[in-house]
């Protein structure tokens, strides 16, 4: 498995406009993508202008391939002034 955490930073008066586009990503994403296996969308009263992403792919590429879904280009593209910085991180499956 891959999995995938991104950290949203913005301020709290864009959650608003935010949320149901970052929700209807992650929807989207779990619903059409076969490599995508889990899509967590999460945040934290005490921390109002964080948004934080788990996302569990098949592999690396599955990741790749919902990154040039059209879903997601729209998405990216109209978060993009909402955001103050956003924060990506990777890990793959260590073998036992």
């Amino acid at each position: 498995m891959f999995a995938v955490t991104v950290v949203f930073q913005m301020s709290p008066e864009n959650l608003e406009q935010f949320m149901p586009l970052m929700i209807e990503n992650a929807r989207a994403s779990v619903e059409t993508e076969d490599g995508c296996h889990q899509f967590d969308v999460c945040t934290d009263p005490s921390r109002p202008g964080d948004v934080f992403l788990y996302e569990l792919y098949e592999d690396a590429a599955a990741f790749e391939a919902h990154r040039q879904t059209a879903h997601y280009k729209t998405f990216d593209g109209a978060v993009g002034s909402l955001v103050l910085e956003k924060s990506v991180r990777t890990y793959s499956t260590v073998a036992q």
